[in-house]
């Protein structure tokens, strides 16, 4: 999976596996990482052209799509 990142409140890095299509998302205030499944890849790309990312992530991905958290709340490099 690679990873980038983004120019957002809500959200600093983001990361798509297009094969598993597997979204992976961190939250600037939580520090959490949350992977959301089955994430269609024009969905992906929607997001990375959003001009507001975090309101993207609220209209399009969170609660639409099942979702697991990865990661800590420690702020961690990729």
């Amino acid at each position: 999976m690679t990873y980038t990142e983004v120019d957002s409140s809500m959200i600093d890095l983001v990361g798509y596996d297009e094969k598993e299509q597997v979204l992976e998302v961190r939250f600037i205030n939580s520090g959490l990482t949350y992977r959301y499944y089955d994430v269609p890849k024009e969905k992906y790309e929607e997001l990375m052209k959003a001009s507001s990312k975090g309101s993207y992530m609220r209209g399009c991905i969170i609660d639409f799509y099942d979702y697991a958290r990865v990661r800590g709340g420690k702020r961690r490099r990729w």
